[in-house]
């Protein structure tokens, strides 16, 4: 039996957090399966080892609408690449009949998805239960970021066994959801004063602003930097690493998908959804706010308390 998964959500975050669900379901079925995700989920470089999936089929639409799956006419072209495929059963991870009629026209027999026009919810909980119900199982929301181990053995080497090694997720989808880079560079500053460590600042092309503010800093010598490297030659180093600290970005979903501890950072998104469904992922919140109070409206970047990132970093490290 052929089965295609639709994820149509955008970013590394998400589809890290859908994994389990996608899993579960390959294996269901005893077989790999194929995916329909839009092409900055990273899918192609975060999923290359991981035998679940057969084929990674991407979903051109974007904020512009001139994706070549947008529109009426986008509507067309994508029941003709799905019919083409000649799928047997459909999971959709939305609740837009748009995605139904698609599947239906392009002669999918067995549709399984989100019920029509559901408001937002937390994901986890949505895909959790829609999962559950439809596989009948119990199903641990932990994902798992699958490696060739020989990735990892070849770096391991490199990695001085004295220090500490620090994935630092210094970047965000947007300002008001990191802290400030001057308190990371001040917690490095402080962590070096401790013990030996090297940071990875993990982060893309568009932070370059933030990785050069700790390049050209006292901490500069200890640091190196993601900016020039692929999302799959950064797996290795990342697993590699004793400890994520940063923003809640994709590089914290990708870590906790890799077994790495985590501190993650919210200033401005809700726990309940993206700092929960991990059993690596240890939290800090703004002042006067708890895990479910925050939101994606927190805005709590200045009120972040130092001393309690410093010491849940050393209690992490210890």
């Amino acid at each position: 039996m052929k089965v295609l998964v639709i994820q149509p959500k955008i970013g590394m975050g998400d589809m890290i957090i859908y994994l389990p669900y996608i899993h579960e379901i390959s294996k269901s079925y005893k077989n790999s399966i194929s995916i329909l995700v839009k092409e900055n989920s990273r899918a192609k470089d975060l999923l290359e080892d991981d035998s679940h999936i057969d084929e990674i089929i991407f979903l051109d639409r974007k904020k512009s609408k001139l994706g070549s799956h947008d529109g009426i006419q986008g509507f067309f072209n994508l029941i003709k690449l799905i019919k083409s495929k000649k799928f047997d059963k459909v999971y959709i991870f939305n609740s837009s009949i748009r995605y139904y009629l698609i599947c239906k026209l392009s002669g999918i027999k067995n549709i399984s998805q989100y019920p029509f026009f559901r408001s937002k919810d937390n994901i986890v909980n949505s895909a959790k239960i829609f999962t559950e119900n439809e596989l009948n199982k119990i199903i641990f929301t932990q994902p798992i970021l699958y490696l060739k181990e020989k990735k990892v053995n070849e770096l391991k080497t490199s990695f001085d066994k004295n220090m500490k090694h620090i994935c630092l997720g210094i970047s965000a989808s947007g300002p008001t959801k990191r802290w400030d880079i001057k308190n990371y560079l001040s917690l490095c500053e402080k962590i070096l004063s401790l013990m030996p460590c090297r940071f990875y600042l993990a982060g893309g092309k568009n932070d370059s602003e933030l990785i050069n503010n700790f390049l050209k800093s006292k901490v500069g010598s200890y640091c190196t930097s993601f900016e020039k490297l692929a999302i799959k030659e950064t797996l290795p180093i990342i697993k590699n690493c004793d400890l994520y600290i940063g923003n809640d970005t994709g590089w914290l979903h990708i870590s906790s998908a890799l077994g790495i501890k985590c501190l993650a950072i919210f200033v401005d998104s809700p726990v309940l959804a993206y700092g929960k469904y991990s059993k690596y992922i240890e939290t800090i919140v703004p002042e006067g706010e708890t895990e479910e109070s925050t939101t994606h409206d927190t805005l709590g970047k200045d009120n972040i308390s130092f001393e309690k990132v410093l010491k849940k970093t050393i209690n992490l490290l210890s």
